[in-house]
């Protein structure tokens, strides 16, 4: 289950088209969404929501993992948020972190 919040001004032209793919909306974004300087995500297990059992397909008893996603630009504006709810017995987190070459240390 996700929920995403993107502020109107930046959301790209077309992609509230009810038509459109899940993979098309999520390319524009891709493609034209403002570069994020920060992203933060807090993972947590939890029971389900009333909601999220239901769209999950779960007991109230069984977990969640909970992740809750906020990406910010250099200026600190918040430019997504995000807040994904996954069966906490049929899911896996892998957490990749690519740092950005200084490109001066390189030349040297």
């Amino acid at each position: 289950m996700a929920r995403i919040y993107i502020p109107p001004d930046l959301t790209p032209a077309g992609v509230e088209d009810d038509n459109a793919s899940w993979w098309e909306t999520a390319t524009r974004f891709a493609v034209l969404s403002t570069p994020q300087a920060t992203v933060r995500e807090t993972v947590c297990a939890r029971p389900p929501t009333p909601e999220e059992a239901s769209a999950l397909r779960l007991r109230s008893s069984a977990p969640v993992l909970a992740i809750t996603r906020v990406a910010t630009d250099t200026s600190g504006r918040g430019i997504e948020a995000a807040l994904l709810a996954f069966p906490g017995d049929r899911v896996d987190a892998v957490f990749t972190t690519h740092h950005p070459t200084d490109e001066r240390q390189t030349q040297e």
